[in-house]
């Protein structure tokens, strides 16, 4: 326990990745954290396996609170979460403030969209690789890679290397 201050926004689309979802949302829990789950919509939705979750707060509801980090699950779901430019505009607030910004898997989708991977050392599932690239980062294959406030990870057995960054992040000053 130690963040117990900290607000965390954890992105939901319908099919995202059930263990990279849940696992982010659960642990910060567990560490104290206020989690809140951020959709395009307030409602439900279905991961790649049809598991609910629930949006506590739309995307425009969101833009108006304050969050200390946002954490962007993979899954088919960034590809639905970078539609909504209200989603795509918190990220790129978020890293513009200096506030923590963590995506896995497929999650490196929305930081492309958001236009904040410029130079910087990211990493992802490999077949995005090229898009990341291309909004220009600098990929590297590694389990988690933190570059300033951005924080990505690959694939879910990476998850408690990815946490484990998260938690030392929003520990600090």
């Amino acid at each position: 326990m130690g963040l117990e201050k900290k607000r965390v926004a954890v992105l939901v689309a319908d099919l995202y990745q059930e263990l990279e979802f849940w696992y982010p949302y659960l642990r910060l829990m567990e560490e104290g954290a206020e989690v809140v789950a951020v959709g395009p919509e307030a409602k439900e939705y279905r991961s790649k396996l049809g598991y609910p979750a629930r949006a506590d707060l739309s995307a425009k509801e969101a833009l108006a609170r304050g969050f200390d980090a946002v954490v962007i699950p993979g899954g088919y779901a960034p590809d639905h979460m970078r539609r909504s430019p209200e989603l795509v505009e918190l990220v790129r607030r978020m890293a513009e403030q200096g506030k923590v910004v963590a995506a896995i898997c497929h999650g490196g989708w929305m930081l492309a969209s958001a236009r904040v991977v410029n130079g910087k050392r990211v990493t992802s599932f490999y077949a995005i690789r090229d898009d990341l690239e291309n909004a220009g980062a600098i990929w590297v294959d590694e389990e988690v890679v933190r570059d300033g406030n951005l924080i990505t990870s690959r694939v879910p057995g990476d998850l408690p290397a990815f946490l484990r960054e998260i938690i030392t992040a929003l520990s600090g000053p």
